[in-house]
């Protein structure tokens, strides 16, 4: 099981957990009061699970020749998604980064 730490405008919003491959799930922290970090996911209603990764997660994700540096220079596995997240989850478009550990 692996778990990445969720912040949203720099705010702490919840976690990111890897429960096996295939199973996700996202969880907003108790203490969380500012905006959902996805329309998708309203802070209402807490934890979200998923049987692929999840797709707002997924769309963080570098594509293209990005994409192949990535996994050329971290050697990461092309679907070791979760991975690739924490990897540059610290540089994402919009609000939202990620920290784990690698």
């Amino acid at each position: 099981m692996r778990e990445a730490r969720v912040f949203n405008y720099g705010h702490y919003a919840g976690k990111l957990i890897e429960i096996e491959q295939n199973q996700y799930q996202f969880v907003y922290d108790d203490q969380y009061n500012g905006p959902p970090v996805s329309l998708t996911m309203p802070v209402a209603k807490k934890e979200f699970s998923y049987s692929q990764f999840p797709p707002f997660f997924d769309g963080l994700l570098p594509e293209g020749m990005l994409l192949e540096a990535l996994l050329k220079s971290a050697k990461i596995d092309r679907k070791d998604y979760f991975l690739q997240l924490i990897t540059v989850g610290k540089d994402l478009v919009g609000s939202v980064t990620v920290e784990g550990s690698v």
